[in-house]
């Protein structure tokens, strides 16, 4: 596991080298709280962690419900009973597996890696605009119909999910870059992606940090060029 620290925010990779998968830990005064549960088995680098800042893990946000997004999370609330586990209510219904569409939505199909087995739920639905802590709920669905990004409010960094990726190059969810598809050929909607993405880039972020790839430090001149060749591709 790799450890990156930007002021309350610490990155923590997973396989950095062959299939990059990150989830992160944010300080506030008193507590902590985890973003996304990255893969099976992450569990322990996770609790090292926790464990190292001497600070309690409170809650578990998680952005969206793709497996490795949530891979340790069954783990993490054995390990942590107290901790209050946050997801959008939207994509709620995918942790007992249902992938079925509302009428209002695109009746295309969503993808990626749904749990199908998995025994955690739910203890705090969240909608846009809600507040954890020093993080305020951003809806920013397309990868999932119900993925979510966390602005931290004090610094004015994004931890964006899946909604854009790094790996590979900077791309919008759905953006396919072949030296790192997997965020593409998973992205249930390219179109709404592209509508989150422009609404991040208008949040004018200090920093973007996301699931797969490298925190980049002002980046709204690359947002911006990774939302233009996605526009190209529609």
């Amino acid at each position: 596991m790799r450890v990156i620290s930007k002021t309350h925010l610490h990155q923590l990779t997973f396989f950095p080298a062959i299939l990059p998968v990150n989830c992160y830990v944010i300080e506030e005064e008193d507590h902590l709280t985890l973003i996304d549960a990255a893969l099976p088995g992450s569990e322990k680098g996770i609790h090292s962690f926790v464990q190292q800042t001497g600070k309690p893990l409170t809650h578990i946000v998680l952005t969206h419900i793709h497996s490795d997004h949530i891979g340790a999370l069954d783990a993490l609330a054995k390990l942590y009973p107290d901790a209050v586990i946050c997801v959008s209510t939207r994509d709620s219904r995918l942790m007992s597996g249902d992938v079925s569409l509302n009428p209002d939505e695109p009746q295309t199909p969503i993808r990626g890696g749904v749990p199908k087995k998995l025994r955690t739920r739910a203890s705090l639905l969240l909608e846009d605009g809600d507040r954890i802590g020093s993080l305020q709920v951003i809806t920013t669905p397309g990868h999932t119909p119900g993925s979510i990004s966390l602005l931290d409010t004090r610094t004015s960094a994004i931890i964006a999910g899946d909604a854009f990726q790094t790996r590979g190059g900077i791309a919008v969810s759905g953006s396919l870059r072949w030296s790192f598809p997997f965020p593409a050929l998973a992205t249930w909607s390219k179109t709404i992606s592209l509508q989150s993405a422009q609404r991040l880039l208008e949040l004018n972020p200090s920093l973007l940090a996301v699931g797969h790839g490298s925190m980049i430090a002002n980046p709204l001149s690359s947002m911006q060029k990774a939302i233009d060749h996605a526009a190209r591709q529609m």
